[in-house]
């Protein structure tokens, strides 16, 4: 009876270790959307769903082949409201990712001015920290301006989210 537990346990083990490499066999013949999704945040440097970043995730279903070769992306379109991603590889592909340019409920309202304390939010993957500071330049949503942190810190630049609120992006 025992010797039947560790058989069990034997090739169960060996089924979750293979099932892994499966996945990456198959996975290794595709650009994983994800990771154009990462790229396309690097390269404009703002998070998707919010003015200046892609509109949307890149659609799961695709099925691109593999990119050996860096991803090349570039503004498209007469008005510049879409990247182009292009995979430079022989036989490589490109897409179209739509931004989002200006946000149909945001007006030209200066939300922050000069002087005003401000939240200060450093974002990455998982995380978010926030600290006050002082704005050093006015601006409307979107705009990256100067923020002063507590202390005797150097001054940042750091993108308006919403009135007395910036945000720096981190990868």
């Amino acid at each position: 009876m025992n010797y039947f537990k560790y058989v069990s346990a034997v090739v169960l083990g060996a089924g979750v270790i293979t099932t892994p490499s499966i996945a990456i066999a198959q996975s290794a013949r595709f650009t994983d959307p994800a990771s154009i999704d990462r790229a396309v945040a690097d390269y404009t440097g703002t998070p998707m769903g919010t003015v200046g970043g892609a509109r949307s995730p890149v659609d799961r279903r695709l099925r691109l082949t593999a990119c050996r070769s860096a991803l090349v992306l570039a503004p498209y379109g007469r008005r510049q409201d879409s990247l182009q991603v292009t995979c430079p590889d022989a036989g490589g592909w490109r897409i179209f990712i739509p931004l989002i340019k200006t946000a149909a409920n945001v007006s030209t309202q200066v939300l922050i001015s000069k002087g005003d304390q401000v939240s200060i939010a450093i974002e990455g993957r998982g995380f978010s920290v926030v600290q006050t500071g002082r704005a050093l330049e006015s601006g409307v949503m979107g705009d990256w301006i100067r923020v002063a942190p507590p202390g005797k810190g150097e001054t940042i630049r750091a993108r308006i989210e919403r009135p007395g609120r910036v945000v720096i992006p981190i990868g």
